[in-house]
């Protein structure tokens, strides 16, 4: 739990008004963040005190600067290469496998992710979109060009253009990323694409990139089909997450949100709960 910033226990009262705001309502839309995934040991940026960027002088990869940098792509991938093997060793908590539990028992229409670690998926939900990406997909972002290579499948390219690597991580952030020693980054290895030659990226959207238009429209069909909005685990700082909560209310739909501490959404919410994810959620409708 070291990446869970200190919080109040859930109360009862707390448990029985979520179940209450979800009871009547069979097509809740859950939106999820980097709260919900800090209980299986996944760092999230903005938490006091825990998060990256209150642990370190970390800032995250601008997509410009991937696009046009070969030193910024060299440095990623050998970070993400090193951290790969724990990051995709990590395993789904309680709030991934109850939301799965509760898709089961149609008790939620569907899953909007903000997370890039495919738990949900792990934990067996079936109807999730990932908002952001997934880091479990490597792509050419040359134009024109559809290539995309599993992540596992690119690990072990990367094995055989680099067998001098070895774990020297000090420290994990939310992407998979790892700090590394600047020599080890020197001297890594990557590959081109090898249908057209270009660059190779995780399929992740990362910040100062768009999300793509198809899947923005996928997530407001979801909106507009659904009978509210559960937000979990998410400060909704970046506006692709927030701009969920508003387009519910504009449906004149209900939103509650479940977060450790203050979200931007906070004044637009009909429920607000300030509780750890997993403590509220391992007891949801429990017979």
């Amino acid at each position: 739990m070291k990446y869970v910033p200190s919080h109040e226990p859930a109360i009862e009262s707390d448990l029985r008004r979520l179940e209450k705001f979800l009871d009547d309502k069979p097509h809740i839309l859950v939106l999820t963040g980097a709260g919900i995934s800090t209980e299986s040991g996944i760092p999230d940026y903005r938490s006091e005190g825990v998060g990256l960027y209150a642990r370190s002088n970390h800032k995250p990869i601008q997509h410009g600067d991937f696009v046009k940098s070969e030193a910024v792509r060299k440095r990623y991938w050998a970070r993400n290469y090193v951290g790969w093997p724990r990051f995709s060793a990590i395993e789904p908590n309680v709030t991934h496998y109850t939301l799965a539990r509760l898709e089961r028992e149609q008790r939620i229409s569907g899953i909007v992710t903000q997370n890039v670690d495919k738990l949900h998926t792990k934990a067996g939900s079936k109807s999730v979109v990932e908002l952001h990406g997934s880091g479990y997909t490597v792509m050419c972002i040359a134009k024109g060009c559809d290539y995309t290579i599993p992540r596992h499948e690119f690990q072990r390219i990367l094995d055989q253009l680099n067998p001098h690597m070895e774990d020297k991580s000090t420290m994990m952030r939310p992407d998979g990323d790892v700090e590394l020693p600047q020599e080890y980054v020197d001297n890594f290895k990557i590959p081109e694409c090898p249908q057209c030659g270009g660059a190779l990226k995780p399929e992740i959207v990362f910040f100062g990139d768009n999300v793509p238009m198809p899947r923005i429209e996928r997530v407001v069909r979801m909106i507009i089909e659904s009978d509210g909005v559960l937000v979990l685990g998410s400060s909704l700082t970046v506006f692709s997450g927030y701009r969920i909560v508003l387009q519910a209310k504009e449906l004149g739909l209900p939103v509650a949100i479940v977060n450790i501490g203050a979200t931007r959404g906070d004044p637009k919410a009909d429920l607000k709960i300030s509780a750890r994810c997993g403590e509220l959620m391992q007891n949801l409708f429990k017979k």
